[in-house]
C-alpha cells in the first residue's frame, strides 16, 4: 500500500513530469524503485492511484485553457451548424485538428490497453524508453533548427504578432495533425513522454517551440482527463479507504506540480529548447538501468 508520504512525492512527480517533456509514467516506473519503496506497480490499486493523479493533471490544463477551450467549442459548433470546417473559421478548424490527432492513440489505447499494462510496467523498460524518449526529443530539434534556416526571417517576425491558436490553424494540415497524433502513440509505453512526443511531432512538421507545446497541452486535456475518468469509477467502486485518501493526496501535488509546469515550460519555450530535457532523459535512463540492473 502506497503511504500518503509517498502518495505526495509520486504526485508531485507526476504533475511536473507528465507535463515536462520527460514521461510521468516512466517516473512513476522507476521513483519507486530508486528511492527503495517496495511498491508492486503492476497492482490494480498502484494504477488506478496513477489515473488520479493523472486525472488532477488535465484538471489542472483544462482550467488553465478554459476560455481556448469555449472559444474552441464554440467555433466547432458553428462548422457543425454550419457542415463545413473553414480556414477563415480558425477556432473551429483548431478544434477538429486536435480531434484527428487525438484519434491514433485514443484507438490504440482502448485496442492494447491490456497488453501495454501487462508487460511494459518494468524499471528496465521504462528506463530504455525514457533514452529513445531523450534521442527524440534531439531529433526533433535537429530537424526544427534545419527548417528554420529555410525559413523567411521577414515572414517569421510577421508571424509572431499572429494570435497564437489562430497561427497553429493556418500553419497545421490535417495530415500533420494526424501525424502528429500517430507521434502520440508512443507515449503509451512508459519512459515516451506524451508531451516529449507531441511537441517532437509538431516541430518536426513546422511549428515553433511556443505553438507546439500550447498544441501540446491543448491535445493533451481530452485524452487524459478521458482516460482517467473511465478509470476513476473502480476507484471510488473499491471503498478501499487508504487508497482514495493516498489518491487525494497523489492528486493535489499533482494537479500543484502540473500548475507549476505549465507556468514554467510557457516561459521556458519562448525563447529555449528540447535539448536540455534531452539530455535530463538520456542521463536518468543510464543512471536508472545501472542502479536497478
Amino acid at each position: 500500500m502506497i503511504t500518503t508520504f509517498q502518495a505526495i512525492v509520486i504526485g508531485l512527480t507526476q504533475g511536473v513530469s507528465e507535463l515536462f517533456p520527460i514521461s510521468s509514467l516512466g517516473h512513476s516506473v522507476l521513483l519507486p524503485g530508486l528511492l527503495g519503496w517496495h511498491i508492486d506497480q503492476n497492482a490494480e490499486s498502484f494504477l488506478e492511484f496513477l489515473v488520479a493523479t493523472h486525472l488532477a493533471t488535465a484538471a489542472v490544463l483544462f482550467i488553465f485553457y478554459f476560455d481556448d477551450w469555449v472559444r474552441i467549442a464554440k467555433g466547432m459548433f458553428r462548422s457543425l451548424a454550419a457542415r463545413e470546417v473553414s480556414d477563415a473559421d480558425p477556432d473551429a478548424k483548431l478544434g477538429w485538428l486536435l480531434v484527428v490527432s487525438t484519434i491514433p492513440a485514443g484507438f490504440v489505447g482502448l485496442l492494447l490497453k491490456s497488453e501495454i499494462r501487462g508487460f511494459l510496467l518494468s524499471p528496465a523498460s521504462a528506463a530504455l524508453f525514457l533514452m529513445l524518449n531523450g534521442a527524440l526529443l534531439l531529433v526533433a530539434e535537429g530537424i526544427r533548427r534545419r527548417g528554420l534556416q529555410r525559413h523567411d526571417p521577414g515572414v517569421e517576425a510577421a508571424e509572431r504578432t499572429e494570435d497564437n491558436d489562430h497561427r497553429v490553424a493556418r500553419r497545421l494540415s490535417w495530415r500533420q495533425s494526424f501525424t502528429v497524433g500517430i507521434m502520440q502513440v508512443l507515449a503509451l509505453l512508459p519512459g515516451f513522454s506524451r508531451t516529449g512526443t507531441t511537441l517532437s511531432g509538431s516541430l518536426m512538421v513546422g511549428l515553433s517551440h511556443e505553438d507546439a507545446l500550447r498544441y501540446s497541452f491543448l491535445l493533451a486535456t481530452p485524452i487524459i482527463g478521458a482516460a482517467a475518468l473511465l478509470e476513476i469509477p473502480p476507484l471510488l467502486a473499491s471503498h478501499n479507504a487508504a487508497l482514495i485518501a493516498a489518491s487525494a493526496w497523489g492528486a493535489a501535488f499533482a494537479a500543484f506540480g502540473a500548475w507549476f509546469a505549465v507556468k514554467f515550460l510557457t516561459r521556458h519555450f519562448k525563447t529555449n529548447t528540447l535539448t536540455p530535457f534531452a539530455i535530463y532523459c538520456l542521463a536518468i535512463g543510464v543512471v536508472s538501468l545501472i542502479v536497478l540492473r
